[in-house]
């Protein structure tokens, strides 16, 4: 973690990740909460939320809500509803309420929404680590991802 913070950090850091703490504890340690901007990814927020038992009307409503982070609103809507999974959901976006963004907004300036490329990513970079033959000292990871990300950011010169 002390190789990722001696990082040139952009402000703000978007860190987009599921609901799971360890995600969000790992953040923690990334740069500080000035430079961080957490959202939670839309994708996990709907799969949690269509957990809810409902009419499509009234999931339509919140989804409409959520999409436009209007965190307050979709509570105050749940809240009526009497079943189990409504009480469990209000609770994570209670949990996650600052990480929910105007996802909208996101979308139409091009900012990420979804951390599937992340994941598909890091599976991608594993998969490489693994190679038949291929001989990794975990201390040079570091400096190969390091590699990697300047490419991907024009830092090499051709």
């Amino acid at each position: 973690m002390e190789w990722v913070n001696q990082q040139l950090l952009e402000t703000p850091l978007t860190c987009l990740g599921d609901g799971y703490d360890r995600i969000w504890n790992l953040f923690f340690r990334i740069g500080n909460q000035g430079q961080r901007q957490e959202i939670l990814d839309w994708f996990h927020l709907k799969e949690n939320f269509y957990k809810v038992n409902a009419t499509k009307q009234d999931l339509a409503m919140v989804e409409t809500f959520l999409w436009q982070g209007k965190v307050d609103d979709a509570i105050e809507r749940l809240t009526s509803w009497l079943d189990e999974q409504a009480q469990t959901f209000i609770r994570y976006l209670t949990h996650h309420q600052t990480r929910i963004v105007n996802y909208a907004y996101f979308q139409a300036e091009g900012i990420s929404i979804g951390s599937g490329a992340v994941e598909s990513t890091v599976k991608q970079i594993g998969a490489r680590l693994k190679l038949s033959g291929a001989q990794w000292k975990s201390d040079n990871v570091p400096q190969a991802l390091l590699h990697r990300c300047a490419y991907l950011n024009g830092q090499f010169s051709s």
